[in-house]
């Protein structure tokens, strides 16, 4: 390392490190931001004697940090990248024979090793910020550890992080070495500034900025959760800062290389900067003139969705570590500030470290290449996290449904060809398809363009974003032509015949979730004039929306509703603006959503015709013959169904079967109306009121008839429906055959003595029975009817009182019991007594139990 090179704080903890690298195979370095490990650790082990001869590979989380990385290391070496230092990352390869430090992206590193698994001629492998806890990286020392113990036993192996579970890691590594630094930062004060919950958060940091702007000097670092939202916030303090000296620089992952450098370079001497970054700048990078920090306190985050087979973008709270990093941006250079959009006492609620991708992730790419290692039980790896067994069996079901993985978990010949164009799985399966169709060259950019964020633009019409990127000429856009080109020309390698069985892999990859591709230098680009989006290189063949079903034929979605609604094969809704093209399209082909199921937001789609479907999907459609209950008018509809998942693609009306399939439907819709729909009548109604009144006296085994019961099973309704198929087809008849049909034949017998319909008066009126009466079953009869009765009727069996309503002559109600004899007894003395006064031509007894009963005014013969 140059003499002249400035001291920097994790100098200290140097030799430990040498001395624990020459004694252990790993070792695990913390040191916190701005300490200097990403660029002087690897430069300090060059010239280890364990080392020479051999290479280092550095691994970092970005191309952003992995450029800015290689480029600080050989500038230190008063060298290019591509000389001593290296760097190899997606549509970018500088490396050569003298290189010794290969700066690579996690995913690149993940090829490399599965192409050279011994990882011939080098030294060690360092993984930087290895708390952010990619899949990549994550696996990528998974087979770190397993090519050391078996391959490669001199092999190195060092994590390294500024906020990490060093024990934790310790552990994994067989108990390695901890080494930490001190390292180096300046004061940081934290204002918590809050946030108005029902204020964009583009307006609140914008706010927020602004505030900063004015009070503090040097330039500000401003974290927000994606490029949308930057760019709000763009438009809005280009419109209110108001000054020339100022610079507002965008930082993310999609941005060129050319926007990404001026954005972390130092300000020009008299100007200030905002840079507008996702969490694209919290590690790993330091960004010149920066004091400021405005935290806007999200992020946005990958979620898998297992059951529908979808990767959407969430915004989430970031971690109390994030928070962290994010503040420390302020204290690389000089003491700073960080405004933070939260309370204070929110921070004490952020949970200490951010969910670890593997835990959420789309787990086919990384099964794949488990399989590639030979290895089709992942446990048998190590790793901090194991990978959660449902979202393996997701993947392990999705690709043996491609052919990429036969019954056992290994990999098949056709697993190999679509590892080896180094994509996700589905795009792969798509490329290699198009391939053997003569279409490898616009399935090529396609999965180039949904692979690299912000390619093409920002349409959500695939073919509008194919023609904006074959017509760009950016650098960027030009790296990944040829990466496009070099994957249709590998595709069309990976499917001739001659080269069925090649082993060989490509190493070069790509970063930030992505599974790589090969080198961009090393690959013709072949001028274009920006041909239509919907033809390929060979001649007239599939459309971007039958290519993009290939890979996502669950995501083949049909207009529904409104206008831009859609539902998807996989039974998931989604939506696009009214105003864009693709929503007056019958079906789309979608590529990628973001939002929950709730308001799901397409992202890229591509229109599709029916004929593409058939053509696609065909093994997939099904016709069913379906039985269904029209709520609107209370019927049965019986139709043909031509579906892919829940894509109904063609229909015809049938007639409804006479069979007991059809006296179910009908039974459960006719139930799911409300059981007052059906044809009750009096006489049906008081004889479950019977019945339910001794199964409260006696529980079973008496049958339920509650509401609750008869809607909860269908099946005592439906045998007495065959041959009906409407609700205003069922009779009172009906009905009352299907609830007799519940009472056993002894019961029935009962239900007549026990709980009669009517109570006869010994003067031989009926008198109905109210077996829904609040106080039980009564009724209501003039008392003159029930003189003579020495005994209180009962029911049940004589177990339950009958509750008497006792009118006077004109049926006004005088007395309510429940004991008969007690009533003639005592109250009736009183009752008696103006009853006369009321009634003086009726005969009222002094000994009503005594007294013969009558209907009459008087009994006859007085």
């Amino acid at each position: 390392m140059p003499r002249s090179v400035p001291p920097l704080p994790i100098d200290d903890a140097l030799p430990a490190l040498r001395v624990a690298l020459a004694a252990h195979p790993s070792a695990v370095l913390v040191a916190p931001p701005g300490a200097g490990k990403t660029t002087r650790v690897p430069l300090a082990l060059l010239d280890e004697p364990w080392a020479k001869g051999k290479r280092f590979i550095l691994l970092e989380p970005r191309r952003l940090a992995a450029r800015a990385a290689a480029a600080r290391m050989a500038a230190t070496l008063g060298e290019k990248v591509g000389e001593t230092v290296g760097l190899r990352v997606r549509l970018q390869s500088l490396v050569s024979k003298r290189t010794r430090i290969e700066v690579v992206t996690e995913g690149v590193f993940t090829r490399m090793i599965l192409d050279d698994p011994a990882l011939e001629g080098v030294a060690g492998v360092l993984f930087d910020e290895f708390h952010e806890r990619s899949l990549d990286a994550d696996l990528g020392l998974a087979l770190a550890l397993d090519a050391q113990g078996a391959l490669s036993e001199n092999l190195r192996i060092l994590v390294m992080s500024a906020t990490l579970d060093g024990a934790r890691v310790r552990a994994l590594l067989a108990d390695a070495p901890l080494i930490e630094s001190e390292g180096r930062a300046y004061p940081v004060q934290t204002r918590y500034v809050g946030r108005n919950p029902g204020a964009r958060i583009e307006d609140e940091v914008a706010r927020a900025t602004l505030e900063a702007f004015g009070r503090e000097s040097g330039s500000i670092l401003v974290f927000l959760p994606g490029m949308g939202e930057i760019r709000r916030v763009a438009e809005i303090l280009a419109a209110r800062v108001g000054r020339g000296d100022v610079d507002i620089a965008p930082l993310y992952g999609a941005l060129d290389s050319r926007a990404q450098d001026f954005a972390i370079a130092a300000p020009k001497p008299g100007r200030r900067k905002i840079v507008l970054a996702t969490s694209i700048a919290e590690t790993s990078l330091t960004i010149q003139g920066v004091r400021v920090v405005v935290d806007s306190g999200l992020m946005r985050v990958p979620v898998y969705e297992p059951d529908v087979g979808l990767t959407r973008l969430e915004t989430v709270r970031v971690s109390k570590a994030n928070a962290d990093q994010r503040r420390g941006r302020a204290g690389r250079m000089e003491p700073g500030v960080c405004y933070r959009l939260w309370q204070e006492a929110a921070t004490g609620g952020l949970q200490p470290y951010a969910a670890p991708e593997i835990l959420s992730a789309d787990l086919s790419g990384f099964l794949l290449d488990c399989a590639l290692w030979g290895v089709s039980d992942p446990a048998t790896l190590r790793f901090l996290d194991p990978p959660p067994r449902a979202a393996l069996a997701e993947a392990r079901a999705l690709l043996t449904a491609i052919a990429a993985l036969d019954g056992e978990g290994r990999i098949t010949e056709e697993g190999r060809a679509i590892s080896r164009l180094a994509l996700p799985p589905r795009l792969a399966r798509m490329v290699v398809d198009a391939a053997r169709a003569g279409d490898a060259r616009t399935a090529g950019e396609i999965a180039v363009v949904l692979t690299e964020r912000g390619l093409g633009g920002d349409s959500v019409d695939l073919a509008s974003r194919l023609e904006a990127f074959r017509c760009d000429r950016s650098q960027r856009a030009d790296d990944a032509r040829r990466l496009a080109h070099g994957l249709a020309a590998r595709a069309e390698t990976v499917v001739s015949p001659s080269s069925r069985n090649a082993g060989r892999r490509w190493p070069e990859g790509s970063d930030e979730g992505q599974r790589p591709s090969g080198s961009a230098a090393a690959l013709p680009l072949t001028p274009t004039l920006c041909p239509p989006a919907g033809r390929g290189g060979m001649g007239d063949v599939a459309s971007p929306g039958g290519l993009l079903a290939s890979a996502y034929p669950d995501r083949i979605a049909i207009a529904r509703g409104r206008r831009g609604e859609f539902l998807m094969a996989n039974r998931r809704a989604a939506a696009v603006e009214g105003r864009d093209g693709l929503a007056q399209e019958p079906f789309l082909a979608i590529g990628e959503i973001a939002g929950r199921a709730a308001s799901a937001r397409i992202l890229l789609a591509a229109p599709l015709s029916l004929d593409e479907i058939e053509r696609i999907a065909g093994g997939s459609i099904e016709t069913v013959d379906e039985l269904a209950f029209d709520r609107a008018s209370a019927s049965l509809r019986a139709r043909r169904r031509r579906r892919l998942g829940a894509v109904v693609l063609a229909e015809q009306t049938l007639a409804v079967p006479q069979d007991e399939a059809a006296a179910l439907a009908l039974a459960r819709g006719a139930l799911s109306l409300g059981l007052a729909r059906l044809p009750w009548t009096e006489t049906v109604r008081q004889w479950r009121d019977r019945v339910m009144f001794l199964r409260r006296a006696e529980g079973d085994p008496w049958p339920d008839l509650s509401d609750e019961a008869l809607a909860a099973d269908p099946g005592w309704l439906a045998p007495f429906l065959t041959g009906k198929t409407r609700l205003d087809e069922i009779g009172a008849d009906d009905l009352a055959r299907a609830l007799g049909a519940r009472l056993p034949w002894d019961l029935a017998r009962r239900l007549d003595d026990e709980a009669p319909t009517h109570f006869r008066a010994p003067t031989g009126t009926q008198a109905p029975i109210d077996y829904e009466a609040e106080g039980g079953p009564a009724i209501a009869l003039r008392v003159q009817e029930l003189f003579g009765l020495k005994e209180h009727p009962s029911l049940a069996g004589g177990r339950i009182p009958l509750t008497l309503e006792l009118l006077s002559p004109a049926h006004r109600p005088i007395q309510i019991t429940r004991d008969l004899p007690g009533f003639w007894r005592g109250s009736w003395a009183a009752v008696r007594a103006d009853l006369r006064g009321r009634y003086p031509r009726h005969f009222w007894p002094e000994d009503p139990a005594q007294a013969a009963p009558t209907a009459r005014a008087k009994p006859r013969g007085t």
